[in-house]
This record gives structure tokens, C-alpha cells and sequence, in this order.
């Protein structure tokens, strides 16, 4: 595996860790470059709409943390020869625990994501979240969803 997969994979991983730790200033900084589609729609443009989207919708327990565990898995990741432009398909699931809600997946899907490299970094440019697969509980998650 070269250094720029590395990279690549290594921000899909920071994501799940700041999400998970309730960290959404750091998630959202993220996507600062990038579009994220959502649902049928391309709606979220930016940090400060992600962000925003994500302090709406996720619950917060009094840990400061949502409870849950992402995990990122099958990266099948290409790289165009001048090492600029990448895409990544992977999976994912997210598993919950909280008081009274023994630990389970309470969803599985894919994203599909697009990075650039500059000034030598590589940054999101692109998530599709519409990709969800597996729906199990999400009442203790997401505001609005059983």
C-alpha cells in the first residue's frame, strides 16, 4: 500500500474517531472542501452546513458522545496517476450502546467518496451518505428516527 492510500484511508478513519467522540467541529472541519449527498439530494455544501446538519439530527449523551462506534471497512481505493484526484467505495456500520440499549448495528451502508490532493494534503471533496443499506434501531441516534 503506498503513502497516499495511507492518507486517504486515514481520513475515513478520523472521521469515525471524531464522530464517535462527539467531536463535530473536527468531523465537520473534514469536509470543509467537499459536498456531502444526503438522502436524494446534494444538499450540504461546506463545514458550517455539515456541521449544523449533524448538531440537528445526532444525540448527544451526557458523555458528551453519541455512543456509538463507526467502523469503515473494504476500501477499494483509485488514484489517478498524478496522485491529484482519488475516489474510495467502502463500507460501513455503526454499532450503539446506551443505558437500557444493549450494544447492536444500528445501521450498515456504503459511502462513496472523492478526495484531492493539495499543497501536498489530501482533503474530501465529495460524500454520498445516501448509500444505506441495513436500517436497524436509530431511535437513540438520530432525532426523528425510530
Amino acid at each position: 500500500m503506498n503513502d497516499h492510500a495511507i492518507e486517504i484511508m486515514n481520513l475515513l478513519y478520523r472521521y469515525c474517531e471524531y464522530i464517535d467522540a462527539g467531536r463535530f467541529v473536527e468531523a465537520a472541519a473534514l469536509f470543509r472542501h467537499a459536498k456531502v449527498k444526503i438522502g436524494g439530494q446534494e444538499a450540504l455544501a461546506g463545514e458550517a452546513e455539515i456541521l449544523e446538519n449533524w448538531r440537528r439530527l445526532v444525540i448527544v449523551y451526557p458523555d458528551g458522545t453519541p455512543r456509538t462506534k463507526h467502523v469503515v471497512t473494504n476500501p477499494v481505493i483509485t488514484i489517478d496517476g498524478a496522485a491529484t484526484r482519488a475516489t474510495v467505495r467502502s463500507y460501513y456500520s455503526v454499532n450503539q450502546a446506551t443505558d437500557g440499549f444493549p450494544l447492536q448495528l444500528i445501521a450498515a451502508g456504503r459511502y462513496h467518496d472523492e478526495f484531492e490532493r493539495v499543497d501536498g494534503a489530501w482533503r474530501f471533496t465529495y460524500r454520498d451518505y445516501s448509500l444505506f443499506d441495513l436500517r436497524g434501531d436509530l431511535s437513540r441516534h438520530l432525532v426523528g428516527f425510530k
